[in-house]
Order: C-alpha cells, then structure tokens, then sequence
C-alpha cells in the first residue's frame, strides 16, 4: 500500500505566498518522478510542475518564475513553494507520484488534493 498525504492548502490575498507538501509513505522501494496538479472548477486536471529524481524540473508557463517544486528524497517529501499567487491560481492541487513498491510493481498515485484559494 502507498499513500500520498498533502497539506499546506488555505486561502491567501493577491500576492501572497503558500508552501504545499506531499509527503509519500507505505511500501515504497524507489520514486521517480514526483509532481503537482491542479483542477479549477469546471476546468480539467492540468500539470503544474514536476521533478525528477535527478532534480530536473518543468513548470507550466503560467506559473514560471513564481513556483518552484523541489523534493527531500530521504522524506519521500515534494515540495511546492507559490509566490505570487493570483486569483487564476485557485483550484484544487494534487500530488502525483511514479512509485517502484517494494514488489517491484510500478504505478502512479495520486494525493486527496489539497484547496487553494486566492483571494481579497
């Protein structure tokens, strides 16, 4: 069994700030990739940013120079650190992990999501 438990969700003014966590746990033998997503209402799941286990990383356009995802391998931990943030930003984020268990089964997981919400 693998679990994905994110926190740091809230609600925060135009230009403010949020760090989102993801932390993965159960039987977990290795993660490659490690990323988030985000669906606003009555819109589709669309990828924010993601990070490899070489610490390479890609960002949605809309979010460059704002975001920054990194990861704490030892943790089973990703991280998303929003600065910036407007009112498009809000949506519901969740994590995504490609996880190795300790079977040798590979597979994507996915979090509970978290809510953000931008606003005055």
């Amino acid at each position: 069994q693998v679990q994905l438990v994110e926190s740091g969700g809230g609600l925060v003014q135009p230009g403010g700030s949020l760090r989102l966590s993801c932390a993965a746990s159960g039987s977990i033998f290795s993660i490659y990739t490690m990323g988030w997503y985000r669906q606003a209402p009555g819109k589709q799941r669309e990828l924010v940013a993601v990070i490899r286990s070489d610490g390479s990383t890609n960002y949605a356009d809309s979010v460059k120079g704002r975001f920054t995802i990194s990861r704490d391998n030892p943790k089973n931990t990703v991280y998303l650190q929003m600065n910036s943030l407007k009112p498009e930003d809000t949506a519901v984020y969740y994590c995504n992990a490609d996880i190795t268990t300790t079977t040798r089964a590979m597979s994507g997981y996915w979090g509970q999501g978290t809510q953000v919400t931008v606003s005055s």
